[in-house]
């Protein structure tokens, strides 16, 4: 059968013509298809033209399909400016419409409403054939293409739904469906709507350039989304609402002028393997009690964060790639509580993970390295479970809790970071158990500005600085810990520094096992400190200790050394077979130089000499002003920590205790200053 206005005039015209052809042709669709009612299977073919059907409700297994030449799509259009411009029915299962334009272009002026907004409406119990249609819309309410009902089951391939003034296809009423190879663009509201037990299955569409979200799932909608293109979309490349339920697999969702993925209001949904990037907002947003799971996604090069999760947000997040992007790789506020597992997160322009405003979370077996802010920050109350996470290799601070910042961390290994491997400031009070906290550029542990925490049972050793830090009126208590083979100090408490350290392993550091300094008061208490490389205990400049029941042994430069006017508390102490090589020394002549170099800090006696002009800043050992500066105007200056400076080579005589002389800075009196965390500059 054919639609081609006025050839059935010129058949029934030039019967010789068209002798020996059984061939039907009609001036309007409606004709045509009343025909076929009464034939099997039967086929239409719309010729070249514009067509405006009264109706056009679709209630059997008809096939129709322009023809024309050239593009045909664009050659034979049909077109309505009230109620929808055709409709599948039930009884249309095994229909077909191909090869033709639709177009639904209501008169703005009319006083007449239409009911049916819809260019192509699709409903309960059918399932239609759609291939290859252009499909327009002008109408600013309803839907371009409307599949809804209970047996709603289309088959939408190869069309053009695009620059429509509504959503451009909208699925509801538990209809299904498979929608293939789709170019839905440019629309004023969604590209696609899922909403109320609907669930299609969308593959290798590609939605872009709408004027608002580019996917919406809202009021229970589901649907199976593979392999498709979403981006440059002005709201987020997919957005999932009100026990929405999609499973979103192998898309691309991408240049979003807000964020990719938006689930919120309750909303779940799986999405696997997509790659999520370069979206101007957060990769993933999951906020309001929603709980999707986010697995094994690649989300990167945001102009902001990765996955952001806040407002009592949930989910589980597994097994990601979250790398380069703007903001933090993760960040959990306001009361959100997601799992966080097996993600790599590395190499952000910001930190890793970022937990403030009473965020929680269970952050476990994730790997986080190679960020250029701290690798975790803790905040504002928040009170996170970190548990076996590699976090190594960061531009600045490893975990870094301050303002507040509480949660557990257990069992992770924490190493190789430019600043401190942990560190704790401003009414922090993290627990820090079963870690390993290890080859910092920096120190191991900094606690600071009134930074507390529990420390049990760590191993940290191989920090180039302090294994662990107290300073400026922080408390916090090391239980159980292993502090070992620094490159600097094992505990280094000054300025202020309180803290009880009880039954801690404290050996093979480079430089005192425990130094006291500057107005702190510790409490040790039944600690082990031996083997070091320098003193066990030093305790300097006006600082005091209460030291009990603890052992002292095999260090080489002494086991506990006090300044001069330092009176600490000492009771039950066992200090042992320490090496006192500063005093056999002394005994013997030499130069303290000779047994420091310019890399430790013996404690004895230093003076200044007036006449070779020193300053407070030079030490001479008692053996160098006895024989270098013989006869000259001298001056003790107290029982201290010190390196040699006529030993060193830095005064205008040389020592003659010395051989070759050694070029260096003036004596510093403690170890090296920490390096705090930048990150609330930047923040």
């Amino acid at each position: 059968v054919h639609v081609r206005p006025g050839y059935q005039e010129q058949f029934e015209a030039n019967p010789e013509r068209y002798k020996g052809r059984n061939i039907t042709y009609f001036d309007r669709i409606e004709q045509a298809f009343t025909y076929s009612e009464e034939l099997e299977n039967s086929l239409i073919f719309i010729h070249t033209g514009t067509y405006k059907p009264d109706y056009l409700i679709i209630d059997s297994s008809v096939a129709l399909i322009g023809a024309a030449a050239g593009n045909i799509t664009e050659n034979v259009i049909l077109e309505k400016d009230n109620e929808s411009t055709i409709t599948f029915v039930d009884g249309s299962r095994d229909a077909y419409l191909g090869y033709v334009s639709l177009k639904f272009s209501p008169d703005v002026t009319s006083s007449v409403p239409h009911h049916k907004h819809y260019c192509l409406e699709i409903s309960d119990n059918c399932s239609p054939t759609i291939d290859h249609c252009v499909i327009r819309s002008t109408s600013i309410v309803g839907a371009a293409v409307c599949v809804t009902g209970q047996g709603a089951e289309p088959v939408i391939r190869n069309c053009d739904i695009s620059d429509c003034e509504n959503v451009g296809l909208y699925v509801t009423d538990s209809a299904q469906g498979i929608y293939e190879e789709n170019e839905i663009s440019r629309n004023a509201l969604a590209g696609v709507w899922v909403k109320n037990h609907a669930n299609p299955i969308m593959r290798r569409n590609h939605i872009h350039h709408g004027r608002d979200v580019g996917v919406f799932t809202f009021d229970n909608g589901m649907g199976y989304f593979e392999a498709n293109d979403i981006h440059n979309n002005r709201i987020a490349g997919f957005e999932v609402k009100a026990g929405a339920n999609p499973t979103v697999v192998r898309c691309e969702i991408h240049h979003g002028q807000t964020g990719g993925i938006y689930v919120h209001e309750s909303g779940r949904g799986q999405f696997i393997e997509n790659r999520i990037h370069s979206n101007n907002f957060a990769g993933v947003w999951i906020t309001s009690q929603s709980n999707p799971t986010i697995r094994r996604n690649e989300i990167y090069n945001g102009h902001q964060g990765g996955v952001y999760i806040f407002g009592e947000g949930r989910g589980l997040i597994e097994h990601n790639n979250i790398y380069g992007n703007a903001l933090a790789g993760i960040q959990i506020r306001t009361a959100s509580d997601p799992i966080v597992r097996y993600n790599k997160i590395h190499h952000g322009q910001h930190g890793g993970i970022y937990v403030h405003e009473k965020g929680q979370g269970l952050i476990e077996e994730n790997e986080v390295y190679a960020n250029t802010l701290a690798g975790v920050w803790i905040t504002t109350g928040s009170t996170p479970v970190l548990r076996r996470n590699r976090i190594h290799s960061g531009k600045q601070v490893g975990v870094y809790f301050y303002d507040n910042g509480h949660g557990r961390l257990e069992e992770n290994d924490i190493f190789n970071h430019l600043y401190s491997g942990v560190q704790i400031r401003t009414g922090s009070n993290p627990v820090i158990r079963r870690n390993k906290i290890w080859g910092g550029q920096n120190g191991g542990v900094l606690v600071y500005n009134g930074g507390l925490g529990m420390l049990e049972q760590n191993e940290i050793f191989d920090n180039a600085m302090a294994g662990v830090w107290i300073k400026t009126d922080s408390n916090p208590t090391l239980r159980r810990n292993k502090i070992y083979d620094g490159r600097d100090g094992g505990v280094c408490i000054f300025n202020g520094g309180k803290g009880v350290l009880e039954e801690n392993d404290i050996f093979r550091n480079a430089q005192a096992g425990v130094l006291i300094s500057t107005q702190s008061h510790p409490v040790l208490r039944r600690n082990r400190i031996f083997d070091g490389l320098a003193a066990g205990v030093e305790i300097t400049n006006n600082a005091t200790a209460t030291l009990e029941f603890n052992q002292i042994f095999n260090n080489r430069f002494g086991g506990l050394c006090l300044a001069s006017g330092v009176q600490p508390i000492l009771k039950g102490n066992k200090i042992y077979d320490n090496h006192n090589a500063v005093e056999k020394a002394v005994n013997s002549g030499q130069c303290l130089y000779k047994i420091s170099s310019y890399t430790s800090f013996p404690m004895h006696d230093f003076y200044r000499c007036r006449t070779c002009n020193t300053t407070d800043r030079n030490a001479i050992c008692v053996n160098c002003i006895k024989t270098c500066h013989s006869g000259h105007d001298v001056e003790f200056i107290r029982h201290d920590r010190f390196f040699c400076d006529c030993g060193a080579g830095t005064l205008s005589n040389q020592c003659q205790l010395q051989g070759e002389p050694t070029q260096d800075t003036d004596t510093l009196y403690d170890s090296a200053a920490p390096m705090e965390s930048h990150t609330l500059m930047v923040n």
